[in-house]
């Protein structure tokens, strides 16, 4: 073997490797997140989750990806620790249907079936097809499709190459003799883990085996062993996706662990017996890729029968390693991992959002509630709500930058751009239901209270707000855009209502029926609850806008507002202008 070949062989195996990620890339992208959501809400039994976590790996061909994303499930309190073993077991089955592929590179035979099955047949048609996809289309999910089908061709040329290196090795007697060492199933297991350990790829590494194995110098009894080391070194992007994770996301990467582990030793106990009693005649016979998928495959289907059912002993074992601590550990939906799955990653944005509008509103309404009720223990939880709520922006909208710069769709893109508007709206809103909690704080302190007719002006006003909040919120969790165009008119009523007020105080301040200090406590609270509803209004805004691909709220606001030719924008206005109306003065 010369410099040449160890030189194409390293070539052929990055090719082969980067393939490998442009293609799971891709395929993952193209799913959108829906293998991702299939597997968050899909783990009911042990089964379901079995077959879900053999397709998704299946389809987006990376046990690794499936694996990683599970321990992400299960760090943000999605799923729980016995929901994901069947995850986890049928990652291992789904990720041997690379090796059925990478078994074409073995096909023997001149018959124009088997010629066209040949990657160097197919493959070069793929690879243009898959470039002018890519490079050509204006759509971008014609251009992922172009992305797998290029990640595909790279991939089987990557395996040529590395085929067509280490051929020579065959008239290599230092090769066989190395080769033979491996048939010691402890030197096996060791050489399997570690290599792939190292690429991190279960996939990569039996690709390799294969690869070797049609220099024929590989027989089964080398095989065996090494396939199922690599099993166990496939755990390695698990364990290290977990450090700094949950404890229960690291029993998760110990579950996978244990689970080869386990399969393993009793496998290769159970095989070695029967080889000693029924001496097997196929242990020196020469194997080809074929056979190698074959052994990959039955090792996981046999470990997962035996396993499976005797799941919870894989928790126990998990739990044990990874015990109990006395604090309490926090769960937080938006983990790093799912990063690399952006759809999906998203989408858990999309969900955190929706808590944060809901606790944002909630807490407006307890904060409303304490001007005329005063209560201490609402007013401490709306003080611990602001505090959560200012987590929430604070984590959500760093998670979202960093979300902007991976591979999007356009519209996830746009959706990034809505979130990015409105967590600040959702954040003021809290703010501001402090703030009046602060006024109520200071009449309830100070002994003070308004007039029967101030009382009676903040009802309606009150009134109106819980409306265009209810209407900015509701908008934005159901995706109602027309929901969203009855901000804007309320919007103009508030700002008429709160004039009126301040107006109205004006005057009681001139007979004598109000004073100077209940006039600063009534300014400050006017001011606050109009605050609110522009934050309604820019919530409302950033969804209209974003529909129409533009974030331009303040030329959308003055067209709203133009009198003529937006009949239905004034027949709001004068609808909520009578709903609203102040008792007469």
């Amino acid at each position: 073997m010369t410099i040449l070949d160890l030189l194409s062989m390293f070539g052929g195996l990055a090719l082969f490797l980067y393939g490998m990620h442009l293609m799971s890339a891709s395929l993952e992208s193209m799913s959108g997140g829906v293998l991702e959501r299939a597997l968050e809400r899909s783990t009911s039994s042990k089964w379901k989750a079995l077959l879900l976590g053999t397709l998704a790996t299946a389809i987006i061909q990376s046990s690794s990806a499936t694996t990683v994303m599970t321990v992400g499930f299960v760090n943000g309190g999605i799923m729980t620790l016995n929901q994901a073993v069947g995850i986890i077991m049928g990652a291992n089955i789904g990720t041997t249907a690379t090796a059925w592929i990478l078994s074409l590179t073995g096909l023997q035979g001149t018959s124009l079936f088997v010629q066209l099955l040949k990657p160097t047949s197919f493959t070069p048609v793929l690879a243009v097809i898959g470039v002018i996809m890519a490079m050509f289309s204006k759509k971008q999910k014609q251009k992922t499709i172009g992305s797998v089908l290029c990640g595909f061709a790279v991939l089987m040329y990557g395996m040529h190459m590395m085929s067509s290196a280490v051929k020579p090795l065959a008239d290599m007697p230092e090769f066989v003799s190395i080769m033979t060492k491996f048939s010691n199933p402890i030197l096996g297991v060791l050489t399997g883990a570690v290599i792939t350990g190292i690429i991190q790829s279960s996939s990569a590494s039996v690709g390799i085996l294969q690869a070797l194995s049609l220099t024929g110098g590989v027989t089964y009894g080398i095989a065996i062993p090494i396939i199922m080391g690599q099993n166990i070194g496939t755990c390695m992007t698990a364990l290290l996706s977990c450090i700094g994770a949950s404890k229960n996301a690291k029993r998760t990467a110990m579950v996978h662990l244990y689970f080869n582990i386990i399969g393993t030793v009793f496998f290769l106990a159970l095989f070695y017996t029967l080889n000693s009693i029924l001496h097997f005649t196929f242990m020196d016979d020469v194997l080809d890729p074929a056979n190698v998928a074959v052994i990959h495959t039955s090792f996981n289907l046999l470990a997962t029968a035996v396993l499976l059912p005797a799941s919870n002993l894989l928790v126990t074992l998990a739990k044990a390693t990874i015990p109990d601590k006395m604090a309490k550990e926090e769960e937080w939906p938006l983990d790093e991992r799912f990063l690399d799955m952006p759809a999906f990653a998203l989408e858990q944005c999309k969900n955190v959002m929706e808590r944060m509008a809901t606790l944002s509103r909630d807490t407006l309404l307890m904060a409303l509630g304490t001007i005329e009720n005063y209560d201490e223990k609402t007013i401490a939880t709306v003080i611990a709500n602001e505090d959560e709520i200012d987590i929430y922006e604070d984590r959500l909208g760093t998670y979202l930058v960093k979300l902007s710069t991976r591979q999007l769709m356009e519209k996830d893109s746009n959706e990034i751009g809505v979130f990015l508007h409105m967590i600040g709206d959702f954040e003021r809103i809290s703010d501001h239901a402090v703030n009046l909690t602060e006024v109520s704080q200071e009449m309830h302190d100070k002994k003070i209270s308004f007039s029967d007719a101030a009382k009676a002006e903040i009802r309606v006003f009150s009134s109106a707000l819980v409306e265009i909040l209810n209407n900015a919120v509701d908008a934005f969790l159901n995706e109602n855009l027309e929901e969203a165009r009855l901000v804007e008119p309320l919007e103009e009523v508030i700002d008429a209502i709160e004039a009126d007020i301040r107006a109205r105080h004006v005057l009681r301040l001139r007979e004598g029926t109000c004073t100077i200090e209940l006039g600063f406590v009534l300014s400050d609270l006017l001011t606050n609850m109009e605050r609110v509803s522009d934050h309604c209004s820019n919530i409302a805004a950033t969804m209209i806008q974003t529909q129409n691909e533009s974030f331009d709220m303040h030329s959308y606001l003055q067209s709203v507002k133009a009198a003529d030719g937006n009949e239905e924008f004034t027949a709001h206005v004068k609808a909520y202008s009578e709903k609203f109306a102040l008792p007469t003065a």
